[in-house]
């Protein structure tokens, strides 16, 4: 997760630097922590929280626990991934219950994502068999209700709005029993941000909240704000009373200490993450496998939810028979290597790998390659994808004129396609891959 990078880079650093020691003596223990701490202040986290955070890691370090263990440096890693865990809190899961519609209603600052995390969330309810309704009550953000009626219409769901003339509150409440007459099961209701807080903001959204019991009232959070959405968090929380957070464009490079430090300095949890732009990019929330994605362990099972939601089984088992009868050609390549694209940035899912971290911090992925790769096949004739054989010298710069590649780009996919294919006959017949075969379009940039 971009955010976390230099974090993870930072702990990895020091980590390894204590799995080269046999034994631990308390020296050891305190040099790492202060290399940890200022780690964790590098990344924006809220120095309370690293100060806290700090001492429970310690307290543990010093003790028996470690000084008994085998593998010191190993056990050090265990008790910071399980310290995180602790102050990222418990996952936090939507809590409707009772009669319908359920309410569920949005705020924070202008410019975190409230519209369009709205939208996101509305998908979510209906794929978990909800019939979700968006209620447009940000009057006063210049085509904020064009933007969520738009959204709606994108993803076939209906959006409740009176224009700008209504107050907010007003909305809220016709919004409410237009969807107990329409029989919605859940209301988003997206309401106006400002700047920064204000006494007019805040008492608005108090009046809402009032006026329609909202069963949850979650903070929309933008990750790249650093420290300051910690104390944005706080005021939300004193003067509104949130019962969740939601946590935006964590696919950004900011540095990511907000997501540690919230949960802990406010007590709400974190309900959802923003991992894209696109409207399927929001993830539930599990504090387990960010520590694990934090110290560079991989998240192999949001990796694995994400293949399951993208691959077709049918597909899937189809490409399985092509391999075991050596038919696999450039047509199930582009298949295959479009299918891994919907589940998201490649430099996300690389990230997900256990030891990514470590063993590709100097890999990148770039969607411009990517792109090249997808227009090079397309260039090819059918007969080509079939057999790619036939790709001679001369169809090379043909290939390569009709993508706006060089014929060199052109013999790199074919190259990527046939190692890809020698990785899949194997895994088809059962045999592990040789390791360090590249997935197309990644390359290597300068070290730091």
């Amino acid at each position: 997760m971009p955010i976390f990078e230099s974090l993870s880079d930072n702990l990895e650093d020091i980590f390894s630097e204590l799995r080269r020691h046999g034994k631990l003596s308390e020296s050891d223990v305190d040099s790492a922590m202060r290399e940890i701490r200022l780690a964790l202040l590098e990344a924006d986290v809220h120095y309370s929280v690293v100060k806290a955070f700090v001492r429970r890691v310690r307290e543990r370090c010093v003790g028996a626990e470690v000084q008994k263990s085998l593998t010191p440096g190993q056990q050090v890693v265990k008790i910071v991934h399980d310290e995180l865990i602790r102050t990222l809190g418990e996952p936090g899961r939507l809590k409707l219950a009772g009669n319908t519609p359920h309410v569920v209603m949005l705020v924070g600052l202008q410019g975190s994502g409230k519209t369009t995390t709205a939208a996101k969330l509305a998908l979510n309810l209906r794929r978990e068999g909800q019939k979700p309704l968006l209620v447009a009550a940000d009057t006063y953000r210049p085509a904020a209700v064009d933007q969520l009626i738009a959204l709606g219409k994108q993803i076939d769901i209906p959006v409740y709005d009176e224009g700008v003339e209504s107050s907010p509150p007003d909305i809220a409440l016709h919004g409410l029993d237009h969807a107990r007459r329409e029989n919605d099961s859940v209301i988003i209701v997206d309401t106006a941000g400002r700047l920064q807080i204000d006494e007019t903001m805040m008492d608005e959204l108090a009046t809402i909240r009032e006026r329609i019991s909202p069963d949850e009232v979650l903070l929309v959070a933008d990750a790249m704000t650093g420290q300051e959405a910690v104390n944005i968090a706080q005021g939300f929380n004193e003067q509104v009373g949130i019962t969740g957070l939601i946590l935006t464009k964590v696919d950004g490079d900011a540095r990511g200490g907000a997501a540690i430090s919230m949960r802990e300095v406010t007590g709400v949890p974190i309900k959802f993450l923003g991992t894209s732009e696109k409207l399927d990019g929001l993830e539930d929330f599990h504090p387990d496998r960010l520590a694990s994605r934090i110290l560079g362990m991989g998240d192999v099972l949001t990796l694995i939810e994400k293949a399951e939601e993208t691959y077709d089984l049918e597909q899937a088992e189809a490409a399985v028979e092509k391999l075991r009868t050596a038919s696999f050609d450039l047509e199930d390549f582009l298949e295959q290597f479009q299918q891994l694209r919907k589940m998201g940035p490649l430099q996300q899912l690389v990230s997900m790998l256990p030891g990514a971290g470590q063993a590709l911090r100097d890999v990148q992925v770039d969607e411009k390659d990517l792109n090249r790769v997808e227009a090079i096949i397309r260039s090819m004739t059918p007969a080509e994808r079939r057999a790619p054989k036939l790709i001679s010298g001369s169809r090379k710069r043909r290939i390569a004129a009709g993508s706006g590649t060089r014929p060199q780009d052109v013999n790199a996919v074919l190259k990527q396609y046939s190692e890809a294919q020698k990785m899949m006959k194997m895994i088809a017949g059962g045999k592990n891959p040789v390791p360090g075969i590249p997935l197309p379009g990644i390359g290597r940039r300068q070290k730091r």
